[in-house]
C-alpha cells in the first residue's frame, strides 16, 4: 500500500487513545530523535488507509508512499530491520498479541517501569555514585594509614621492603607485582600513599578533578595491595580495586555516562551477590544445607560485635528463617539487577537490607558499605535528587570502554560458570585462563564469597609474654576476643588488619604458625613500637620479654543467665600450645 501524498520524513502513526502506545511512543522519540515524525491517528488523515487500520497496528508512513504496520513498522521506525529479517513470523505474531492485549499490557509494563517507560538518564546516578565511592576509599585508606608501618613497614611484621627484594630475587617482572613501591618502599612512601589517597578521595568527594583523582586513588591501593602482603588481601580490598577500575571508566564521558560499563557496575553486584550464595551450596557444607549456620555464625565470625551476642541468643527457627531469607536475597534477587525499573528497585532494596543487617551484626570493614554503594548503578535520575555531573568531558571513551566490557563481561560469564561447577573446555577455557593471567596482577577483576564452609568452634590464640619463663603476661589486642569480660566492640567501617589476621591465623590449628605470625612475635620479642602500637596493651613497655609463648583456646558466647551471673561476654576453654615458647637468640 502507498499514500498519494507521503511526509518529508518517516512518519509514524498510532492510536492516541492508547496509554500503552502513548508510553512506548515516548521511548521511541528518544531512539530517533529527529529521523522520524509521530502522530495520533486522530491528527491525520490519510484517505488510503482505513481508520480501523491504526486502531489494530502502528503505521509506518516513508517518504516513498510506502506504508509498513505491525512489527516491521516497529523494527523499521527504530532502524532495527536487519534484526527483524530473521525473527519476522514470531515477531509479528508477539505484536499482534501485544496489539490485542493492550489493556493488559499496559498494566505489565507499569508494573515492571512505572508511570514512565522513556530511556532513563545516569548523570545524577553517576555523581552520588562516584562520590559514594570516594567515602569508600577515604575510609579504606584512613584505616589503613593508622597501620601500615606496623604492618608493612620497615620495622613492621612483613615489611615491604624485604617483600620487594623477594621478588627482584626470583627475576620477576614488575608489572607481575605493579606498585610505586618499586621506586621507594619506605615508611614515608607508605604513609604518603594512605594520605595522598585520603586527599585524593576528599576531591572525589568535592566532584574537583574526579577523573584523574580516582585513576590515582587506585593506583595508590593497588600499590598497598601489592606490598600489603597477607593484611590486604581481603575480598574487599579486591573489591574496592575492581569497583576503583570501574568508576574510573564510569567518570569517563560526556553529560551522559557510558552504559556498557553502567552495565558492568551492575554485573559486578551480580556477581558478588550471586557468587555469595553459590559457594555456600557448592561447598556441601551441612550447616548452610539445613539452613542452620548462623546459629554459629555469630559468635564464630572473625570480629563479633555486641549486637551479635543477642543474635546469636534468638532461637534455631529464627536462625533457620533468617538463612533461608539470606539465600533468597543472594540467588534469586540478584537476577532482578538486569530487569526494568521496579524490579530493580526490588533487588536494590533486598541487598541494602541485608547488607545493613550485616553491618548491625558483625564488623567487616567497608565491605558492606561497598555492596551497597555498589546499588547507586541500579537507580536513575528520576528517583535522585538533583546533583552536578562529575568530571570534565571527555571524549573518544566508545572505542574503549566497549572492548573493556567485551573483556569483564567474557570473564564473569567464565567466573560464573567455574562457580556453578559447570566445565568449560577447549578455545573458550584457553582464552579465559589466558586473560586471567594477563590481568590478575591488577586485582581488578575477581571471584567472591565469604565463608563457604563454615567454622562451628572458635579458637582464639592467646599470647602471652615473660621475664623469667614463670610468671606470664597476656597481650591483650583492640577488637579480637581476649578478657572474656570486655563486650564485644563495634569496628566497622575501620579494619584492624592485624586482629582479622589473627582469627585466620587460629583457623590453622595447634603446632602450625604461618611465617607471619613468626614474624609478629619476633616483632613483640623486641617490644617494636610500630608493631605494639597496634595492640591495646603492651605489658613490657619498658623491657621487652624474653621469651614469648602462644596457646589456643576455645571461645563461645554466655547464655542470658551466665551473663547475668558473671557479667562475661565470652566463655573460654584451653586447647592446647599454640607453637612452641619462642625466644630471641641473644
Amino acid at each position: 500500500m502507498r499514500v498519494a501524498s507521503p511526509p518529508a520524513k518517516p512518519l509514524l502513526v498510532f492510536d492516541g487513545d492508547c496509554t500503552f502506545c502513548r508510553k512506548w511512543i515516548a521511548r521511541w522519540r528518544q531512539s530517533t530523535g529527529n529521523r522520524v515524525d509521530y502522530r495520533t491517528s486522530q491528527e491525520v488523515n490519510f484517505p488510503e488507509i482505513p481508520p480501523e487500520k491504526f486502531s489494530e497496528s502502528v503505521v509506518l508512513i516513508e517518504p516513498d508512499g510506502a506504508v509498513i504496520t505491525g512489527a516491521r513498522a516497529v523494527f523499521r521506525t527504530l532502524n532495527k530491520e536487519h534484526l527483524y529479517r530473521p525473527i519476522a513470523g514470531p515477531a509479528e505474531a508477539a505484536y499482534r498479541v501485544v496489539a490485542r492485549n493492550r489493556v493488559l499490557f499496559s498494566r505489565i509494563t507499569r508494573l515492571l517501569w512505572g508511570d514512565s517507560v522513556e530511556r532513563p538518564s545516569y548523570v545524577r546516578t553517576r555523581s552520588v555514585f562516584l562520590r559514594t565511592v570516594g567515602v569508600i576509599y577515604f575510609l579504606a585508606f584512613i584505616s589503613l594509614w593508622t597501620q601500615i608501618t606496623g604492618l608493612v613497614g620497615h620495622n613492621g611484621i612483613m615489611p615491604a621492603d624485604q617483600l620487594l627484594t623477594a621478588i627482584r630475587g626470583h627475576d620477576v617482572p614488575w608489572w607481575q607485582a605493579p606498585t610505586l613501591c618499586w621506586f621507594n618502599a619506605s615508611d614515608t612512601m607508605l604513609r604518603l600513599l594512605c594520605g595522598g589517597g585520603a586527599v585524593l578521595s576528599l576531591l572525589v568527594i568535592a566532584g574537583f578533578g574526579t577523573l584523574p583523582a580516582l585513576i590515582l586513588m587506585w593506583i595508590s591501593y593497588l600499590s598497598l595491595s601489592v606490598v600489603g602482603d597477607v593484611f590486604l588481601g581481603y575480598q574487599w580490598d579486591a573489591l574496592l580495586l575492581e569497583t576503583g577500575l570501574l568508576a574510573i571508566l564510569f567518570a569517563i564521558g560526556k553529560s551522559e555516562p557510558s552504559r556498557a560499563i553502567l552495565w558492568l557496575l551492575r554485573l559486578l553486584l551480580f556477581k558478588l551477590m550471586f557468587f555469595s550464595g553459590v559457594i555456600k551450596l557448592a561447598s556441601g557444607d551441612a550447616l548452610w544445607h539445613n539452613l542452620t549456620a548462623l546459629t554459629v555464625h555469630y559468635q564464630t565470625q572473625p570480629l563479633p560485635n555486641v549486637i551479635a551476642w543477642y543474635a546469636h541468643q534468638l532461637p534455631v527457627w529464627f536462625q533457620k528463617f533468617s538463612c533461608g531469607a539470606m539465600f533468597v536475597i543472594e540467588l534469586a534477587l540478584p537476577f532482578l539487577i538486569f530487569t526494568p525499573r521496579r524490579p530493580r528497585l526490588i533487588a536494590a532494596g533486598g541487598v541494602v537490607f541485608l547488607q545493613l543487617l550485616i553491618i548491625l551484626t558483625g564488623n567487616y570493614t567497608f565491605f558492606n558499605w561497598l555492596a551497597i554503594a555498589l546499588c547507586i548503578p541500579l537507580l536513575d535520575d528520576r528517583l535522585l535528587g538533583r546533583v552536578a555531573p562529575c568530571g570534565p568531558p571527555v571524549r573518544g571513551r566508545k572505542w574503549f570502554t566497549i572492548p573493556v566490557a567485551a573483556i569483564i563481561t567474557f570473564t564473569t560469564i567464565m567466573q560464573t560458570l567455574h562457580v556453578c561447577r559447570v566445565q568449560v573446555k577447549g578455545p573458550l577455557n584457553w582464552a579465559y585462563i589466558a586473560v586471567m593471567q594477563s590481568i590478575y596482577p591488577f586485582r581488578s577483576v575477581n571471584t567472591y564469597g565469604l565463608f563457604a564452609v563454615m567454622t562451628p568452634n572458635r579458637p582464639e590464640i592467646i599470647i602471652e609474654g615473660s621475664a623469667d619463663g614463670s610468671q606470664w603476661k597476656a597481650y591483650e589486642f583492640k577488637y579480637k576476643p581476649g578478657d572474656v569480660t570486655r563486650h564485644p566492640p563495634f569496628v566497622t567501617p575501620h579494619q584492624p588488619r592485624l586482629d582479622w589476621q589473627m582469627w585466620f591465623e587460629s583457623l590453622r590449628g595447634h603446632g602450625n604458625p604461618s611465617p607471619w605470625f613468626l614474624n609478629f612475635c619476633g616483632r613483640l620479642l623486641q617490644s617494636e613500637p610500630t608493631v605494639t602500637r597496634l595492640l591495646a596493651n603492651n605489658p613490657f613497655a619498658n623491657t621487652p620479654p624474653r621469651y614469648l609463648r602462644a596457646t589456643l583456646y576455645d571461645y563461645r558466647f554466655t547464655t542470658p543467665a551466665e551473663h547475668a551471673a558473671t557479667g562475661a561476654w565470652w566463655v573460654r576453654k584451653e586447647i592446647a600450645p599454640f607453637c612452641p615458647v619462642l625466644t630471641l637468640q641473644r
